[in-house]
């Protein structure tokens, strides 16, 4: 069976095609600059073919779907495709995996504002793929599936009662296709996770506490602003900060952008929300860029002691995502605070590059330290055909 699974932003498009059970991946493409007429950037490759990158038009969504399928047909025809997998992020009312139906749309909108801009971009997108599709079947792995198995006294926020009744409003936790995957990984390579902290360190970044392969806790609250910095959002927020900004004579479009936009790794060190150009100003001497990221590296460290302690120990500490895969200073330096588990980290294996799953502790460790590539497109691949 195929399986197509689309990874939407606000501005690009990425596909990978699975032939399942097998797990093997057929081809991919990505669409950069989706929008632009004249300079979007358009890659390519399959199990045939080395990789093609060209410069194209791809005005809209549609465009960057009819391109990726008109290359497809050397390996599969388009018919042969049975569903399409997304990495949604919330419905009102819908958690777990779901066919994407009118209704399921519908609680996507109604929830649009927690996620604007996350929603906004995958409804336009799963639109032009009923339109280019009709046949295929559309799946949404909601990113909010992973954490369902959290328990209340860990999703509830202490606020009247009504409120989560009436508006839904709880802890949801995203990043659930990378928890996930990490989750299914040391379960194939280890037997298992244990008592693990999963730490996905990207643009946007969230820790989960995971135990016997599912996700007990989470540093996201009900929206994707909270818990751990972000590279642009401003995590964790005293929430009267908000109504104290208005009261100052801030607009709430001003104070929002603020705290979606303008906070974070950019925020505090004013220099760029990439941890690395961040990392080389404060290489430099910038005392922002060097706050930024004693902050990062702290809060991190918070919530991974938190979690520990709710686990009762902990077997596994593992990195992914952007930041997670490749700064070796934020692993030395999340490690070196975390000692005190028994956790020992190999240097050398933790400085050594590496684009597989890789163990970066030393063997007398009590703490397995891990890195993991992220592959959200293979858990949204493997729930959308369980559902199918």
């Amino acid at each position: 069976m195929k399986i197509l699974v689309s990874n939407v932003g606000s501005t690009s498009l990425k596909f990978k095609l699975y032939d399942m059970p097998s797990e093997r991946v057929l081809c991919e493409a990505k669409v950069e600059r989706v929008g632009s007429d004249h300079d979007a950037i358009y890659t390519y490759k399959d199990e045939a073919r080395s990789e093609k990158r060209e410069g194209c038009s791809v005005p809209g969504y549609t465009e960057g779907i009819r391109l990726f399928l008109a290359d497809m047909a050397g390996v599969a025809e388009a018919g042969d495709i049975s569903a399409v997998g997304f990495k949604t992020v919330l419905a009102k009312g819908y958690y777990g995996v779901h066919e994407l139906t009118d209704e399921v749309l519908a609680a996507m909108r109604e929830w649009l504002f927690v996620a604007p801009a996350h929603n906004g971009p995958y409804l336009e997108a799963i639109g032009c793929f009923r339109e280019v599709m009709p046949w295929a079947k559309l799946v949404g792995v909601f990113e909010t599936a992973f954490h369902t198995t959290i328990p209340p006294e860990r999703t509830l926020f202490a606020v009247p009662y009504e409120w989560y009744e009436k508006y839904g409003v709880k802890r949801m936790g995203y990043h659930g296709a990378s928890h996930s995957y990490v989750a299914d990984t040391l379960t194939a390579r280890f037997g298992g996770t244990g008592r693990t902290v999963s730490c996905h360190l990207g643009g946007s970044c969230s820790l989960c506490a995971i135990e016997d392969g599912r996700s007990v806790d989470t540093s996201f609250g009900f929206s994707l602003q909270t818990g751990v910095m972000h590279a642009n959002r401003t995590g964790d927020l005293d929430p009267y900060v908000l109504p104290f900004l208005l009261n100052q004579g801030m607009s709430m479009d001003e104070a929002l952008d603020g705290l979606a936009k303008r906070g974070g790794l950019l925020g505090v060190s004013g220099v760029s929300n990439d941890l690395r150009k961040v990392e080389a100003a404060a290489a430099q001497g910038n005392r922002r860029a060097a706050l930024a990221i004693d902050m990062f590296v702290n809060q991190i460290v918070k919530y991974a002691g938190a979690f520990t302690a709710e686990l009762g120990g902990l077997d596994n500490l593992v990195f992914t995502g952007g930041i997670g895969e490749n700064s070796v200073a934020v692993r030395q330096r999340v490690s070196a605070v975390l000692t005190y588990l028994g956790l020992e980290l190999d240097e050398a294996a933790n400085a050594a590059p590496g684009s597989d799953v890789r163990v970066i502790s030393t063997a007398q460790s009590r703490v397995r330290v891990l890195v993991i590539p992220a592959n959200e497109e293979l858990g949204i691949a493997r729930r959308t055909f369980a559902l199918i």
